[in-house]
C-alpha cells in the first residue's frame, strides 16, 4: 500500500505552522514534507515529529528568498557561495530531523544567463551538494517542475532531469517525480514511471487540471499506485496539492487509496 506524506507548506494551512504536524497526524498521515524548515530551531521541529509521531520525508535545500518569488538558486552563477552554505545547512537539520533526502530546487532561469551557462552551474551544484549529502548518509534528489505554475523554471522535464544527472554522474543523485508536473509538462506517465522506476526515489501527487485532491480530475490514480507499488516502490508519495475547500474536508481520497 502507498505510504502517504502531507506537505505542509500546501496542506493544514488554515492553522499556522507549527500546528500542522498535529494536524497531518490527526488526519492518519505518518510522513510530512514541506519546503524548508529553516524558519524554526532543528529542536523544535524535532520535538513535533517525535510527539506526532511523524516521519520527516524531505525538505528542500535553501531556496533563496521565496516570500519574494525565488524557487531555488542552483541554476545562478552568481549564488554559489550561498548554494554552498545552504547545503551544510540543511545536512545539519536532516541530521537532527532524521531527513534522509533533500530536494534541490533548480530555480527560475537567471536573466542575462546563458542556458548553457545555467545547466554548467546547476551540474556544478549539483555534483557539489551529492558528495556533500553522500557524507552524512543522505540522498540528493531534484525535481522538473511546470512552466505553467512556475512559468522560467529551469527544469521542466523528466528527460532533462535525467540528461543532467548522467552528467553530474553521482550515485547519490535521483529524481523526484511529481505526477502532476509531469502531466502538465509530457504525458506518458505510466511508460515513464516505467521506464525511470530505477532512478526515481520520491513521488508527489495532485490532482490536473486544478492541483486540487488526488480523486478530483483526469489523473487515474489507482492505476498510477497499483504500477508503482507492482514496480517495487516502497518509498513515500507526497501529498502535494491546493485543497479545493478545506484540506480536512478534502481527505477522502487518502481513505480511497
Amino acid at each position: 500500500m502507498p505510504k502517504f506524506a502531507a506537505n505542509l507548506s500546501m496542506l493544514f494551512t488554515e492553522v499556522p505552522f507549527l500546528e500542522r504536524f498535529a494536524a497531518a497526524a490527526a488526519a492518519d498521515f505518518r510522513g510530512v514534507e514541506y519546503v524548508g524548515p529553516y524558519d524554526f530551531p532543528a529542536e523544535q521541529i524535532a520535538e513535533l515529529l517525535g510527539t506526532h509521531g511523524l516521519t520527516q520525508v524531505l525538505f528542500n535545500l535553501p531556496a533563496g528568498n521565496w516570500a519574494a518569488g525565488e524557487r531555488g538558486i542552483a541554476s545562478h552563477p552568481d549564488r554559489v557561495g550561498e548554494f554552498q552554505d545552504g547545503v551544510g545547512t540543511a545536512i545539519a537539520y536532516a541530521k537532527r530531523l532524521g531527513c534522509s533526502q533533500i530536494n534541490c530546487l533548480a530555480g527560475i532561469a537567471p536573466k542575462g544567463v546563458a542556458p548553457e551557462k545555467a545547466e554548467e552551474i546547476f551540474i556544478a551544484n549539483l555534483r557539489h551538494a551529492a558528495a556533500e549529502l553522500k557524507k552524512a548518509g543522505i540522498l540528493l534528489i531534484a525535481e522538473p517542475i511546470n512552466a505553467y505554475d512556475i512559468p522560467g523554471f529551469f527544469l521542466n522535464r523528466s528527460s532533462q532531469a535525467i540528461a543532467i544527472f548522467d552528467k553530474v554522474g553521482s550515485d547519490n543523485l535521483k529524481l523526484q517525480y511529481d505526477i502532476y508536473h509531469m502531466q502538465r509538462m509530457e504525458g506518458e506517465l505510466a511508460k515513464t514511471i516505467e521506464r525511470l522506476m530505477p532512478r526515481i526515489a520520491h513521488f508527489q501527487i495532485a490532482g490536473n487540471p486544478n492541483r486540487t485532491e488526488p480523486d478530483r480530475g483526469e489523473i487515474n490514480y489507482a492505476f498510477l499506485f497499483e504500477l508503482i507499488e507492482r514496480l517495487g516502490y516502497g518509498g513515500w508519495i507526497g501529498a502535494e496539492y491546493k485543497p479545493a475547500t478545506t484540506t480536512v474536508a478534502g481527505l477522502g481520497w487518502l481513505k480511497k487509496f
